[in-house]
């Protein structure tokens, strides 16, 4: 009874064990490919040497934050626009 007990102990300690070092080896490859943010000609390997789903997704980012720049910076244009025609409309009324 007690010998059975500890292989059935052992058994869940070593899938325990097993899981989690293979959580760690999945966490490890993640890391991996968020290290690499920007890839040029020198590091095209990096870039080949990377999953198809983790390009992907190292794109789907870029597209993103391309995005929310290009966002930011429209809004910045359209607040300088209306200070400008605020301006010109102020000297106008003035003049009249």
């Amino acid at each position: 009874m007690f010998l059975q007990l500890m292989i059935i102990f052992l058994f869940i300690f070593t899938f325990f064990y097993l899981r989690s070092f293979l959580d760690l080896k999945r966490k490890k490859k993640v890391y991996k490919a968020k290290k690499l943010k920007t890839f040029s000609k020198k590091n095209l390997n990096n870039w080949m040497n990377l999953t198809k789903k983790e390009r992907y997704n190292l794109s789907k980012q870029e597209s993103v934050n391309y995005f929310d720049k290009r966002k930011l910076l429209l809004d910045e244009i359209r607040k300088e626009y209306k200070k400008v025609t605020r301006r010109k409309s102020e000297k106008n009324f003035k003049e009249k």
